[in-house]
C-alpha cells in the first residue's frame, strides 16, 4: 500500500511539475505589452501605450523611432503571418509545408513577382524618407527575430528564422496585387464556353462586345486548355495559406449628408477569412506626424488610415488588368514562337523550388513577349499549346513604396491624389475624406486598351499582334469623382460609368451592394456615426427580395406539398433580410443553387461549373437568368428529344430544395433559421490539423450576413446547405470628423496572431454582432487605460 502511495505521489509531483513548466512555456511565448526593453538603432526613448485591445500606441521623437518600435511590436504579434506572407510570391512555402506546397510554390515563383521586386527594389532612391522609413520598420522586424520569443508555430513546423529584407515587402505587395486580379478564374472558363457551344451561350451571360471570326476558329480545338488553366489557379488561391482580397465597400459621407455637417468615412474591405486576421492596427506619434493605420503584415505603411485631418480607404477596381494570350509554336522548334515580325526565341529562366524532406524541384519557365507562359508552371497543361499571361503589375514599372508613403504622408488632397497616381496595379478604388469637408475616391492603375472588337474576356490571340495592346490610359482618363454635387462618394466594386464614352472592362460585382448604398444614402442627409455604424452592418438585399417573387412568379403551383406552401409564404413575405432567425435565406439560398445547377451544369459539368459560381458572372447571373425566359441554358442537353422550359426548370429546383431542406434541417419549416447552416470559423494553417484546431481557431459562430449584401459574408453555393462563410469584412471602420477622437474599428478576431495573447480573439463576438471599438486618439484616454512598454535605445 505505502509503494503505490509513493508511486501516486511522484506521478502527483511529475503531474504538478509539467504543469508549472507549460504554464511557464506559456507565459514565456505571450507578447510582452509592458515594462522595459533596449533596442539598437533607436535615438530616443520611445513609449508604446497597448490600448484595452492590445492596439499600440506609439509616441516617439521622431518617425524613424516610431517605425523601429512598430517594426517590433508588429512582429511579436505577427510573426508567423509575416513569414508566411513573404514566402508566396517567390515560391518558399514548400520549404517549410513540404510537397503539399509544391503546386502553389510553382505557380507563384513563375508568374515574375520576385523579378519584377528585384527590378524596382534596384531604381530605389535610398536616400528617401520612404526607403529610410522602411529600413527602419524592417530594421524593428529584424531586432524581434534576433531577440523576441519564437512563435509556438516556428517551433511545430521548424521554420529556420531569416532577416527580412525590403524584396520581403515588395513580395508581399505583389501578391497583394495578384490576389486582387479576377481574370485567372475567368477569361479561360468564358473561352471554354464561347468554343464549345458558341456566341449566343456567352451572350446570355451578360457578355457583350464583338467577336472576331478568325480568333474563334484558331483557338477552338484547345478549350480544355483553357478552363485547366482556371482551375488550376482558383484551386491554388483557395487553398492557399493566406486568403485573397476579393471585394470592399466604402463610402464617405460629405458635409450636406451629415448631421454635423463634417464628413463621415466608412469602409470594410471584404478578404477571405483568417487567423490571424488581415490588419494589423497602430497608432503612431511623433513631431509633426500623427498616423493610426491598418497595416498588412511586413508592411511599412498602412493601406488604411486616418489621423485628425483625413481618412482613406479602398476597395477592389475589379478592372481586367490580366490578359491570356495563345502563342503558336514554331513547327519544328518548340523554343520559338511567332510574332507579328517573325519568329523569335522565348526567353528562359530557371528557378529552384527547396522542399521539405525531399530533393530540389528546378523548374525551367519561359516568357514570351506577353509574359511567363502558364503550361511552365501549371500541371496538366498541354506543353504545345502556349498559353501566356500578361499582367500589369510585373509589366509596368512599380513604385508602390511611394505611393503607399505617400497617401499615409499626404498634407493635402493634391498630395493624396499625386501618390494614389503613382499605383499600375493593383486596381484599387482609393477613397478618401477630410477634416476641410472634402470627399473624393480614384480608381487606380494603369488602364489600356485594345483594338475595336477584341474582346479581353477570352484568350486572345498571340501571334498576329491583332490583340495587343494599343494604348496605354493617362491617369486623368481613370475614373474618379471629386466632391460630386449629390454630397457623397461611394464603391462595392461595381461598374464604374463611362469616361470619355469608353466603359472600362472589368470583372464588376452584382449591383446589390451598390444599390444598398445608394439607396440608403439617397434617402436622408443626417447622417451621424451610429447610423452609419448600422448601415455598415447591413444585411439585406434590394436585390434578392426581387429575385425570389421572379422565382415564385415562374413556379408551377399546382402540386405543392404543405412544407412548399409554407416555404412559399415565407419567401412572399421576405424582405431581402439576411439575420440569423431569418428563415427566407435558407431556403432562398438553396432554391438558388438548385435552380443555377439545373441551368448551367449539363452543358459545363460539375467542375467548371463549381468554379463557374466562384467568379463575378457567376454572382451576376443569379438575378439576371430568371428573367431571361428564352435562354439556351433552359434546355438540358443531356435529355433527348426535350426541350426544357424556364418553369420546367425552376418548378424542379424547388421541389429539389424542400426536399432536401426537410432531410437536413426536419419538416418544421419554422426551424430553418439561417443560424443553423451559416457559420463562420476564422482558421490558422495549422488548424487545419484536428488535434490543434481549438487551439488556433476561432469560431464557429453562427453568422447574419451572406453573398453581396453591405455585411457580405460570403459562402459559396452547395448541396449540402451548410454555408461555411470563407471571408467578409476584414475591418469596419467609421471615422467621424465631428468627434475624431473616438471613431470605431473592429477586426474579425483580435490584434495579435500570438494564441496564447489575451488579443487573439478578444474582437471575435462583438464583430460576429456587430459591434465596435474605439479608434483611440486622445493621449490622456489612451495612458489611462493601457499597459505600457518602454523602448530604450541600447
Amino acid at each position: 500500500m505505502r509503494k503505490i502511495k509513493k508511486i501516486l505521489l511522484v506521478l502527483l509531483v511529475v503531474i504538478v511539475a509539467l504543469g508549472i513548466g507549460l504554464c511557464g512555456y506559456i507565459f514565456h511565448l505571450k507578447p510582452k505589452y509592458e515594462g522595459e526593453l533596449q533596442l539598437n538603432n533607436l535615438e530616443k526613448e520611445t513609449t508604446v501605450y497597448f490600448d484595452d485591445f492590445g492596439v499600440p500606441h506609439i509616441y516617439a521623437s521622431s518617425e524613424k523611432d516610431a517605425m523601429t518600435a512598430l517594426g517590433y511590436v508588429h512582429a511579436q504579434e505577427r510573426l508567423w503571418q509575416m513569414e508566411l506572407l513573404r514566402r508566396i510570391a517567390p515560391g518558399k512555402l514548400s520549404e517549410i509545408f513540404g510537397s503539399v506546397a509544391l503546386k502553389n510554390d510553382k505557380f507563384f515563383s513563375g508568374i515574375g513577382i520576385e523579378e519584377a521586386s528585384a527590378k524596382a527594389i534596384s531604381k530605389l532612391d535610398k536616400n528617401s524618407p520612404s526607403y529610410q522609413l522602411t529600413m527602419a520598420y524592417l530594421d524593428g522586424i529584424n531586432q524581434y527575430l534576433e531577440e523576441g520569443v519564437t512563435p509556438i508555430e516556428f517551433t511545430l513546423v521548424g521554420v529556420k528564422k531569416e532577416k527580412f529584407t525590403i524584396k520581403d515587402v515588395y513580395n508581399i505587395f505583389g501578391y497583394m496585387s495578384f490576389s486582387f486580379a479576377m481574370a485567372q478564374k475567368t477569361d479561360p472558363l468564358l473561352t471554354n464556353i464561347r468554343n464549345k457551344y458558341g456566341v449566343e451561350y456567352v451572350k446570355d451571360l451578360g457578355i457583350e462586345g464583338e467577336f472576331n471570326t478568325t480568333q474563334l476558329k484558331s483557338s477552338k480545338e484547345n478549350f480544355e486548355e483553357y478552363t485547366a488553366v482556371a482551375k488550376s489557379v482558383a484551386a491554388l488561391l483557395d487553398k492557399s495559406p493566406i486568403p485573397p482580397f476579393i471585394g470592399s465597400n466604402s463610402w464617405v459621407a460629405g458635409p450636406r449628408k451629415t448631421k454635423s455637417g463634417k464628413v463621415i468615412f466608412a469602409n470594410d474591405p471584404h478578404i477571405g477569412f483568417s487567423q490571424p486576421a488581415t490588419w494589423y492596427e497602430a497608432h503612431l506619434i511623433a513631431p509633426d506626424f500623427e498616423l493610426y493605420g491598418c497595416y498588412l503584415a511586413g508592411t511599412p505603411f498602412p493601406l488604411l488610415a486616418h489621423n485628425r485631418n483625413y481618412a482613406y480607404g479602398l476597395t477592389m477596381f475589379e478592372n481586367d488588368d490580366i490578359d491570356f494570350y495563345q502563342e503558336k509554336n514554331k513547327a519544328d522548334d518548340a523554343n520559338q514562337y511567332q510574332t507579328p515580325t517573325g519568329f523569335s526565341a522565348y526567353e528562359t529562366r530557371k528557378k529552384t523550388i527547396k522542399v521539405k524532406d525531399t530533393s530540389d524541384v528546378v523548374m525551367t519557365i519561359k516568357s514570351s513577349r506577353h509574359g511567363p507562359i502558364m503550361n511552365d508552371i501549371l500541371d496538366h497543361l498541354d506543353k504545345k499549346n502556349p498559353i501566356a499571361m500578361s499582367w500589369t503589375y510585373t509589366r509596368e514599372p512599380i513604385q508602390i513604396l511611394d505611393a503607399v508613403y505617400g497617401i499615409s504622408h499626404a498634407k493635402s488632397k493634391d498630395d493624396f491624389r499625386k501618390a494614389v497616381k503613382l499605383i499600375a496595379a493593383p486596381g484599387l478604388n482609393v477613397m478618401y475624406g477630410d477634416a476641410k469637408g472634402n470627399v473624393a475616391w480614384w480608381a487606380t492603375g494603369k488602364l489600356y486598351k485594345h483594338n475595336k472588337g477584341v474582346n479581353s474576356f477570352f484568350i486572345l490571340d498571340g501571334a498576329s499582334g491583332k490583340d495587343d495592346i494599343t494604348e496605354q490610359l493617362d491617369f486623368e482618363k481613370n475614373p474618379s469623382s471629386e466632391n460630386p454635387k449629390w454630397g457623397y462618394v461611394y464603391s462595392a466594386n461595381n461598374q464604374p460609368e463611362a469616361v470619355d464614352g469608353y466603359l472600362y472592362p472589368g470583372y464588376y460585382l452584382p449591383e446589390d451592394r451598390a444599390k444598398r448604398i445608394s439607396q440608403l444614402m439617397d434617402a436622408k442627409s443626417d447622417w451621424d456615426k451610429e447610423a452609419i455604424s448600422k448601415m455598415i452592418y447591413d444585411n439585406t438585399s434590394p436585390v434578392a427580395a426581387g429575385t425570389v417573387q421572379n422565382l415564385i412568379s415562374s413556379l408551377d403551383n399546382s402540386k405543392l406539398s404543405t412544407e412548399e406552401q409554407q416555404a412559399i409564404t415565407v419567401l412572399k413575405s421576405w424582405k431581402g433580410t439576411n439575420n440569423l432567425e431569418d428563415v427566407a435565406p435558407t431556403i432562398y439560398s438553396k432554391w438558388v443553387y438548385l435552380y443555377l445547377k439545373n441551368t448551367f451544369e449539363d452543358e459545363m459539368g460539375k467542375e467548371n461549373f463549381d468554379l463557374f459560381l466562384g467568379t463575378h458572372i457567376g454572382k451576376q447571373i443569379i438575378a439576371r437568368q430568371i428573367v431571361n425566359e428564352n435562354s439556351v441554358w433552359w434546355d438540358n442537353i443531356k435529355t433527348q428529344k426535350v426541350k426544357e422550359t424556364r418553369n420546367e426548370i425552376v418548378s424542379k429546383s424547388f421541389h429539389d430544395a424542400i426536399g432536401s431542406l426537410q432531410k437536413q434541417l426536419g419538416n418544421q419549416v419554422s426551424d430553418w433559421k439561417w443560424s443553423k447552416v451559416h457559420t463562420v470559423e476564422h482558421e490558422h494553417p495549422l488548424g487545419k490539423v484536428a488535434a490543434l484546431r481549438k487551439l488556433f481557431n476561432v469560431g464557429p459562430y453562427a453568422s447574419p450576413g451572406t453573398n453581396e449584401v453591405i455585411n457580405n459574408l460570403f459562402f459559396g453555393l452547395n448541396t449540402e446547405g451548410q454555408y461555411h462563410v470563407k471571408g467578409g469584412p476584414s475591418t469596419r471602420r467609421v471615422v467621424d470628423f465631428s468627434d475624431i477622437e473616438n471613431s470605431w474599428s473592429i477586426l474579425p478576431t483580435g490584434q495579435s496572431g500570438n494564441p496564447f495573447s489575451k488579443h487573439y480573439d478578444d474582437q471575435a463576438e462583438m464583430y460576429n454582432a456587430g459591434k465596435f471599438r474605439k479608434m483611440k486618439l486622445n493621449k490622456e484616454e489612451i495612458v489611462k487605460t493601457s499597459t505600457k512598454l518602454v523602448l530604450k535605445p541600447r
